[in-house]
């Protein structure tokens, strides 16, 4: 059944980025991929083959039932990470089926512990220090404990990581907090180091400090929305394009989605278009009428703001967006016919659309952008 949008995802584009990072952090810190949010809107069904492919073989999601998403179409040689919420009945599955968690607090380590010893399986461990981001994470006083309990339970943990988060990595104006908050972490480095207990990995970095912080990328980076092809800030970008002087080393868009003309139809010169007043036709105008709207992902504040490409041309959105469909004004370009293709983030002919400019219009980040398209639209590879 032929659905109203779909989503294309590019292999090449995916490939380019990945090498783009191995070129910055080197060859010998392990990649994980941050898969949260249906991989950032990109569809988790779709992404993790296609990083395995590219020889990645871990992956970090938020909550349980994510983990579970990527444990169902991931390689058993791939590992998962769980980084946030999991309640003690999701503890026991990912203790038995061999899926990473972060601790971040007393309780979560004790019944860790518990569990482990009860299903003879080890409980394998991310200790989440608290560096300043002040979201999640262990207190530095609060060490001996978790050190205490750690040592005394040895033989049923695997202590696969130290994490912390940075608060503001991509923006020069938290530089200051965040040269403390690497010195605080390293403070826990030193701290478990003196007791006899070592990560197998210490990652700190998301996408953007492994991107403006050479020092942050440390045993493994966790990589999110710089695979898909974005940059978390335009800081980040002018960073990297100062430091690497070539524009052909960019990160490439990995996302476009797409739709077509559903039908065309002319408006009289003092009509208006759509739900409510917010658009009078000035003159007789044509109008094509898309079936996307903000059930879809199309913001509706991109109503009478919006553009879309059609045959090679921008055409404006006209009225408000409704649930289902968007209404854009082709009177100017008489050749566009129903079942065109309509380009809402993408290339087509020499004009593009980028997410970026998408979410500026609709007053959205790109992460929101991408996380709020729907998981039913189909995403499709191309090459």
């Amino acid at each position: 059944m032929d659905h109203t949008s779909y989503i294309e995802i590019s292999k090449s584009a995916y490939r380019h980025n990945i090498k783009y990072l191995r070129n910055i952090i080197g060859k010998d810190v392990r990649i994980t991929s941050v898969v949260k949010g249906n991989a950032y809107g990109h569809g988790v069904e779709t992404i993790v083959p296609l990083a395995e492919k590219a020889k990645i073989r871990h992956f970090a999601v938020f909550s349980a039932s994510e983990a579970l998403d990527v444990f169902n179409v991931a390689s058993p040689k791939s590992d998962i990470m769980i980084m946030g919420y999991l309640n003690d009945e999701q503890l026991a599955w990912a203790i038995e089926n061999g899926i990473e968690f972060y601790v971040f607090d007393l309780n979560r380590l004790t019944k860790a512990i518990e569990l482990a010893k009860k299903m003879n399986k080890p409980a394998r461990l991310h200790i989440e220090a608290e560096t300043g981001f002040n979201r999640t994470g262990f207190e530095y006083d609060k060490l001996p404990d978790i050190v205490g309990l750690m040592k005394d339970n040895c033989d049923h943990i695997v202590f696969e990581g130290l994490c912390t988060h940075y608060a503001g990595a991509e923006s020069i104006s938290n530089y200051y907090r965040v040269m403390n908050q690497i010195r605080e972490y390293r403070r826990f480095v030193r701290y478990f180091n003196r007791h006899g207990l070592k990560p197998n990995y210490r990652h700190t970095a998301g996408s953007a400090a492994t991107l403006t912080y050479n020092q942050t990328i440390m045993d493994m980076v966790r990589v999110g929305i710089a695979q898909y092809g974005f940059w978390p800030t335009q800081e980040t970008f002018i960073y990297q394009f100062k430091r690497n002087h070539a524009k052909d080393t960019d990160l490439k868009r990995v996302i476009s989605w797409k739709s077509r003309v559903m039908s065309i139809k002319e408006v009289d010169s003092g009509e208006f278009v759509g739900y409510g007043t917010s658009y009078m036709a000035s003159k007789r105008i044509k109008i094509a009428i898309i079936p996307v709207g903000y059930a879809n992902g199309f913001s509706r504040s991109l109503s009478n703001m919006g553009r879309v490409l059609i045959r090679g041309r921008r055409v404006s959105v006209v009225g408000t967006v409704t649930m289902n469909t968007i209404s854009v004004n082709i009177t100017d370009f008489p050749n566009i016919q129903p079942g065109d293709e309509v380009v809402i983030v993408g290339k087509q002919s020499r004009l593009d659309i980028s997410v970026a400019s998408f979410s500026e219009m609709s007053s959205q980040l790109n992460y929101q952008t991408l996380a709020r398209l729907p998981g039913n639209i189909p995403r499709y590879l191309v090459p």
